[in-house]
């Protein structure tokens, strides 16, 4: 029974002109090319800060790596062929918006680690991928471009008349630099939003909330993380 397995195993590859060599290749390629994406994938869980963190996408990063190895191999050495997959896949539409321009990176590394994969460049694909892994380690360890601030948004609002001096002294106390951003004054309820920075080793709550809701007037006190501001 095996016999005949092999039998039709061999048929099928000689019908494809493919030589035993070139089945190894293809293999191999593909299955280096998959065990470094998911190399790279961990690396991007391990190292990403923030909350856009996202799953699928390191299902995209760990296959992403393959495809390219594969698309590589189809066209090695056929113009006529390459031309061909360049308009097939001209109609592929990426809707998806990157969020963050670290991610952008770490496609263009799954797609590097598929080219160099899919022309046989293995040990050079190895080699660079431990030196891209030791750098992207380094970076996280020492916190290399992170800010050496917290910026916040403080929004207090109330119903009643207010101490602008009060509000702004409980301020300086606490952060290192704050600016107002708007205010609204109506006849029934007022409200002032505050862009505030503080240093990087004091707690953006530590005393400054219990402070500014001391003050009479205020009802409402909210301290807001932008966005932005989010570690990545």
């Amino acid at each position: 029974m095996s016999d005949k397995i092999l039998h039709l195993l061999q048929n099928f590859f000689s019908s494809m002109a493919l030589t035993s060599e070139d089945i190894l290749n293809l293999i191999f390629s593909l299955l280096l090319a998959f065990l470094i994406a998911i190399v790279i994938s961990q690396v991007y869980r391990f190292t990403r800060r923030g909350v856009n963190f996202e799953i699928p996408f390191m299902m995209s990063l760990t296959l992403l790596a393959p495809i390219v190895a594969l698309v590589m191999i189809f066209i090695r050495g056929n113009l006529v062929l390459s031309l061909g997959l360049v308009g097939s896949l001209s109609i592929i539409r990426f809707r998806t918006p990157i969020k963050d321009t670290r991610d952008m990176v770490f496609l263009f590394w799954s797609i590097a680690v598929g080219l160099g994969a899919g022309t046989f460049n293995w040990g050079i694909v190895t080699l660079a991928s431990i030196f891209m892994v030791v750098v992207i380690f380094i970076l996280h360890l020492v916190k290399y471009g992170s800010s050496q601030s917290k910026d916040y948004i403080l929004v207090l609002s109330g119903s009643s008349e207010f101490s602008r001096d009060a509000i702004m002294n409980a301020i300086h106390e606490f952060t290192q630099e704050s600016k107002l951003r708007s205010q609204k004054i109506s006849d029934e309820i007022w409200e002032m939003v505050f862009e505030l920075r503080f240093s990087e080793s004091k707690d953006p709550g530590d005393g400054l909330i219990d402070a500014v809701k001391a003050i009479q007037g205020i009802d409402h006190v909210s301290l807001l993380a932008p966005q932005l501001a989010l570690p990545v």
